[in-house]
């Protein structure tokens, strides 16, 4: 059983990275949301906070890491431009979706919208982070912040999962492949 590098770059982007990120969301929104309606009364004590501090930018890290690999890595293989006279695609990803009437509204209308709504995750995450780190559980007595911050957590998770989504359909279609081959192990 082998991968290619490049499906390997791509698996750890999409589910390495992408899919912790969003295996995380249940437990930062509801700590998010409980820490917020607690308020002074009920403190959390300081290891739950510095815990989840460092929860929350994990998941900053993890948006930044999933979305710098594709924009940088996975990105430029796929836009890849074939050579003058190429009739076999498949290691040009977007050329091939392109050269098909049916298949090339993945990359018009999905692979154009993935690349930017894919930044607001790393924004948003990085925002809600700095907000929770500078307020805390004082996040209960200012409301209209309180509400900015699961908005912008719920904006992370929408953003996520059109991208997520897209990304999977678009690498059915036209996967990106190429590189040297990894053998995972050989049967016997």
């Amino acid at each position: 059983m082998e991968i290619s590098y490049r499906d390997l770059i791509t698996v750890l982007h999409g589910m390495g990275f992408g899919t912790l990120f969003m295996l995380a969301f249940s437990g930062a929104i509801g700590v998010l949301y409980a820490t917020s309606l607690a308020g002074p009364l009920v403190q959390p004590s300081r290891w739950e906070t510095r815990m989840f501090r460092f929860y929350l930018i994990s998941m900053a890290v993890l948006a930044w890491l999933t979305v710098l690999s594709g924009a940088y890595v996975i990105y430029p293989w796929y836009r890849a431009v074939p050579p003058e006279g190429t009739t076999d695609l498949t290691g040009y990803p977007r050329s091939l979706l392109l050269s098909n009437p049916l298949t090339a509204g993945w990359h018009n209308l999905g692979m154009e919208w993935k690349e930017h709504i894919a930044w607001f995750t790393p924004i948003a995450m990085t925002m809600v982070s700095y907000v929770f780190i500078k307020y805390g559980p004082q996040l209960a007595l200012h409301r209209s912040l309180r509400a900015a911050v699961l908005s912008f957590t719920a904006v992370a998770f929408f953003a996520t999962a059109v991208a997520g989504g897209v990304g999977a359909f678009l690498n059915k279609n036209a996967p990106v492949r190429g590189g040297a081959q990894i053998i995972l192990f050989e049967a016997r």
